[in-house]
């Protein structure tokens, strides 16, 4: 792939911001990042994708240097198992330590009834659930995924390594993504209830994490359906199962749990430090 030059840098994130701009606008004004059903939030989702398409149309590159081939089935299993796995280790944490406790009532009440089985016993309707969101949920978690990751590990991470080294690229990456998030943290639900400063360094720990992680499978595989498919795995069962499948124990669960709690960012920067250590596999500088 050809360097990237500063300017097509700078216009991808200047695309991104103005059309990030509209939904932050919508998402802030409602409160609520499930504002209109979800599609704010998948509108925003799908900001980065349109601005790399856009950068590279009106630069005229060619959109194939995104990464659009899929690559070897092997990278793309490990990037749907590796978030599988490091959130089953941080809940599995939690339920353990008392931080919070498994199988909430509330949620796995509700379970039957999605199914369409309401009177199915919670001992078949958590596993047919859990099932149903590892297969066919994965559809729509990797759709809404892949609109960021044309932008962050399609084009900027790839990008950025190019210019300054695989260890600065992918951690300015991270903040950059990080920051994008910003406005829905700061001024949306995007929180599990702590305190935002709380809540947005524990968040920006596991983004930092995520994007070393995600930019190695990205130059590895050279496909950018190893981040997507990473984002959309990582996204799912931390939103749709494991988070809600936990039951508080007292005031500490909020801070323990999710995105926004300590004990995920703790076990994702042991695996980010796993993949970094790796990181003279790829093609690329080390630095």
């Amino acid at each position: 792939m050809p360097r990237t030059a500063a300017p097509a840098i700078r216009l991808f994130l200047l695309l991104t911001l103005l059309l990030s701009s509209v939904f932050y606008a919508l998402i802030v004004g409602n409160g609520h990042v499930a504002g209109a059903r979800g599609m704010y939030v998948m509108g925003l989702m799908w900001c980065p994708g349109v601005a790399a398409m856009l950068t590279c149309h009106l630069r005229g590159d060619a959109i194939a240097q995104l990464g659009w081939r899929w690559g070897a089935w092997h990278w793309q299993m490990v990037s749907y198992l590796v978030p599988l796995t490091y959130v089953l280790v941080a809940y599995v944490i939690v339920w353990t330590t008392g931080l919070g406790s498994y199988g909430n009532p509330e949620f796995v009440g509700t379970l039957g009834e999605m199914l369409g089985w309401p009177h199915l016993p919670a001992s078949w309707a958590v596993p047919a659930t859990f099932l149903l969101l590892a297969s066919a949920g994965m559809v729509r978690a990797v759709s809404s995924g892949l609109g960021e990751e044309i932008g962050w590990r399609g084009f900027l991470a790839p990008a950025l390594v190019q210019r300054m080294g695989f260890t600065r690229g992918a951690l300015l990456t991270g903040a950059i993504w990080g920051v994008w998030h910003l406005p829905i943290l700061l001024f949306a639900d995007y929180n599990a209830g702590t305190p935002w400063w709380f809540a947005m360094t524990c968040f920006f720990v596991e983004i930092m994490g995520s994007s070393v992680i995600m930019t190695w499978l990205r130059l590895r595989s050279g496909s950018l359906w190893t981040a997507a498919v990473m984002h959309g795995s990582h996204n799912l069962f931390i939103q749709a199962f494991f988070t809600p499948i936990t039951a508080p124990r007292g005031t500490i669960t909020p801070w323990a749990i999710d995105e926004f709690g300590f004990v995920l960012p703790l076990v994702m920067s042991v695996f980010a430090i796993y993949f970094w250590r790796r990181r003279h596999e790829l093609d690329v500088r080390a630095e």
